[in-house]
């Protein structure tokens, strides 16, 4: 009995030093499995999702660099970087930083007949209108004074996107949109169908909220708004260039105090008031915008637009990167049925959607139609596309490009 017990001790001795040294042991034919087998398995799974991961960027193309340019910063943001806090609800209050008297002295602009302090102007719930007649007047309340569920800190969507709708670069230009599109948009917004590649931007969090607040009564007023609103003539002026003014962010904005150019390009496209004054202090819907773009870029975005980038070779055409716009956008880039208009509108803000729709932060029923057109878009691709399509002049015809010959192979090998 000693000799057989010992026996027993010893051989669960040996198991238990078999586990230790080599990873598994045998007990009557099955096979107990510990970490040895488990990393086995756990290198299996890694080069399985590693070949998924290829094959996915052979299918479907590998992703530009954030263009952070068109989402208004200088860096893209850093591991562990904190949210940006909500923004400030409007408010009719004085500054105290500012002089008293300065805020509440009325002002006037060029060809209007209106007058407001600046109080007003930065009164985000009471939206100046210097110009009604440029749009459908009067604006009904949920332009003038947003969402009426938010009270006194509500936001009118005139005051960011301004009473035509023409917006600014930090935020859309629903002015001239398709209704059903509009309305798709803040349903998107709502659902959580539409955010920012950028999760720093801080008015995508705002337009979210705003959407959640609003009643699809409200919804339909903005989209009947916004869609009656005439979208026929430039609003940014698109000049290329190698150098730029020197400019600081406010806002996701780039200002320009001055307009020397000085500074290089370095591949991006900026986008400053044409004036600052009219445009910051005083919100004025006739002040247009100015967008530097590098040389060259208005030229290869119109190949891109107009064409895909497809080749000619031989008697053949060979598919480019992408998909010519006019098949869905118009002829004109001017929109079809409720496929919106592009031409003559911020290509930072058009710049933003391309991204977006390239990272997935646009998941609304146009996501599956648009992803594979910008798959394999480069940052550079997005900088000439947009430059090109801002360009235009809304409505005037656009001449399509000839498919792009394919460069010559030339050697200096004799041999």
């Amino acid at each position: 009995m000693r000799t057989s017990n010992a026996r027993k001790a010893y051989s669960d001795r040996s198991i238990s030093l078999s586990v230790r040294e080599h990873g598994a042991i045998e007990t009557g034919g099955g096979q107990v499995y510990n970490h040895a087998v488990k990393r086995c398995a756990g290198a299996l799974v890694f080069i399985f999702t590693a070949l998924a991961i290829s094959a996915f960027v052979q299918a479907h193309g590998a992703s530009a660099k954030e263009p952070i340019w068109a989402y208004g910063f200088l860096t893209p943001p850093a591991l562990g970087e904190k949210a940006p806090p909500p923004q400030n609800p409007p408010t009719h209050r004085l500054r105290p930083n500012e002089d008293q008297v300065e805020q509440l002295r009325p002002r006037r602009i060029e060809g209007s007949s209106a007058t407001y302090t600046l109080v007003d102007v930065r009164d985000g719930h009471n939206v100046i209108d210097w110009f009604p007649g440029d749009h459908p007047s009067p604006m009904p309340d949920i332009i003038a004074h947003g969402p009426k569920s938010l009270g006194e800190t509500a936001r009118g969507c005139g005051s960011c996107h301004l009473p035509h709708g023409k917006g600014r670069p930090e935020n859309a230009q629903p002015g001239g949109l398709p209704f059903d599109y509009i309305v798709r948009q803040l349903h998107d917004f709502r659902l959580g169908f539409r955010r920012s590649a950028d999760w720093r931007k801080q008015n995508t969090p705002t337009m979210v909220n705003l959407a959640m607040a609003m009643t699809d009564e409200e919804i339909h007023a903005a989209a009947a708004y916004f869609s009656a609103v005439k979208w026929n003539s430039s609003w940014v002026r698109v000049v290329e260039t190698s150098l730029v003014p020197k400019t600081r962010i406010q806002g996701n904005l780039f200002i320009a105090p001055k307009h020397e150019l000085t500074e290089p390009i370095d591949g991006r496209i900026i986008e400053v008031p044409a004036n600052q004054e009219q445009a910051e202090l005083y919100r004025n819907p006739h002040s247009g915008w100015i967008a530097y773009a590098p040389v060259g870029s208005i030229a290869r975005g119109r190949e891109l637009v107009t064409t895909g980038g497809s080749m000619t070779v031989g008697n053949q055409i060979i598919q480019g990167k992408t998909t010519a716009c006019a098949g869905c956008h118009g002829p004109d880039l001017m929109g079809m049925a409720d496929v919106p208009p592009l031409a003559g509108r911020s290509p930072s803000y058009l710049a933003r959607q391309l991204y977006d729709f390239q990272q997935g932060t646009r998941n609304g029923s146009s996501a599956p139609l648009m992803r594979p057109i910008v798959a394999n878009l480069t940052e550079a691709d997005i900088v000439s596309i947009t430059a090109y399509v801002a360009s235009l002049v809304p409505g005037a015809p656009i001449s399509p490009s000839r498919p792009l010959l394919p460069v010559p192979v030339t050697s200096t090998a004799r041999r």
